[in-house]
């Protein structure tokens, strides 16, 4: 019966609803990861800002900083250099080298000014480090927000963290830190300029940015999940209509 040319054009029917479905879903979750690459990459060739123009110390991260080329000055805090473990670059795991830079002007006081973590560079391994700069500096590089999966820091004490967390990374520096953390593209002191390799690191390259939240372009997840669920409804009317079918032309499972 529940082959009868009457049902065959309901199964049919059935087929190509769930094949739609399922597959709107999948292009809109491509559409979401497609849009969180292109979030991470647009903004990598624009313009410097400054950085108090997106984030100030007192303020949390907001969505349109991702990413974004940021430039300021200050002065390196030496001591309060981190270590941030299993990195990638060209596919060999190391570490990135994290210094902070007190954001202060020539005439302000440094050692009471607000500092923000920046990523100077990979290496193979701690001891590979170059030794971390001193003095005044000024920074150019892509703002990022601070990392948060929760990993745990087996030695919290040291200097070495699983992942660059503001939170983790403030019980190392004496001064307030921003929200976020810089990668440097571009490092300029009194006597030299240049990336990660001029000072012994590796440069860290946009490709290695950390990928962004999963918040980015919410609205198109939701859509596939959306498109999923009349997957689910589809699939519950079909299997409905064929058991009141049978119950209609045997009496099996009726109330009577």
């Amino acid at each position: 019966m529940l082959l009868s040319p009457r049902m065959l054009g309901l199964h049919l029917l059935a087929l190509v609803a769930v094949a739609a479905t399922v597959l709107l879903g999948v292009w809109q979750l491509s559409v979401w990861q497609q849009h969180r690459q292109d979030t991470a990459l647009s903004l990598v060739h624009a313009k410097p800002v400054p950085l108090n123009s997106v984030l100030t110390s007192d303020a949390p991260f907001p969505a349109v900083g991702l990413g974004r080329p940021v430039s300021f000055a200050g002065a390196w805090l030496p001591r309060s250099t981190l270590y941030v473990t299993d990195r990638v670059l060209h596919g060999h795991r190391g570490v990135w080298a994290v210094t902070p830079v007190a954001v202060c002007g020539p005439a302000d006081d440094c050692a009471k000014a607000p500092a923000i973590l920046v990523v100077r560079g990979w290496t193979r391994s701690v001891a590979a480090a170059p030794a971390p700069p001193q003095g005044r500096v000024r920074v150019t590089g892509w703002l990022q927000p601070g990392e948060g999966t929760g990993l745990n820091d087996p030695d919290p004490r040291d200097d070495v963290l699983p992942e660059l967390r503001v939170a983790s990374a403030i019980q190392h520096v004496d001064q307030d830190l921003y929200g976020g953390y810089v990668i440097a593209r571009r490092v300029s002191t009194g006597s030299t300029s240049g990336g990660g390799s001029a000072n012994g690191l590796e440069a860290v390259t946009p490709a290695s940015l950390p990928q962004p939240s999963s918040t980015t372009a919410l609205r198109n997840l939701l859509y596939a999940l959306q498109w999923w669920v009349f997957t689910g409804f589809a699939v519950f009317l079909w299997v409905r209509w064929c058991r009141d079918e049978v119950i209609r032309v045997t009496g099996v499972g009726s109330d009577e």
